[in-house]
């Protein structure tokens, strides 16, 4: 079972980003399912997150980030408008998945992060 996260790069102060990130193999369910991002020499932190029908933001974020899910695919996307600086980072996706390989009820699993730099 494993997250794959694609769509970061390179864009300017005020562009827009789409990343997305699907998960693939032995799966019964998922439950929530989020994004996380990590600075240079910062911890990493939620940006947003999505379960049972309910979405969270990062308060830095609000008004300019949207986490959506696509349940049938098991991908959640995250549109990202408005791009400032401060959000160069690298984003994770970030899963609880219930799979017969990872054993009793839900476990957390995360991508492999793919890079969002924003130039001023």
């Amino acid at each position: 079972v494993q997250l794959q996260a694609s769509g970061g790069g390179l864009v300017q102060a005020g562009g827009s980003l789409r990343l997305s990130c699907g998960a693939s193999g032995s799966i019964f369910s998922i439950g929530s399912m989020a994004w996380y991002r990590q600075a240079p020499e910062k911890d990493r932190e939620l940006v947003a997150s999505a379960s049972g029908g309910s979405t969270r933001y990062a308060d830095s974020v609000k008004g300019r980030f949207t986490i959506s899910r696509d349940n049938a695919k098991n991908a959640v996307y995250l549109q990202m408008n408005s791009l400032k600086p401060e959000d160069t980072a690298v984003y994770y996706c970030y899963a609880e998945v219930l799979s017969a390989v990872l054993g009793m009820g839900l476990k957390p699993i995360w991508g492999q992060g793919t890079l969002v730099t924003v130039s001023s």
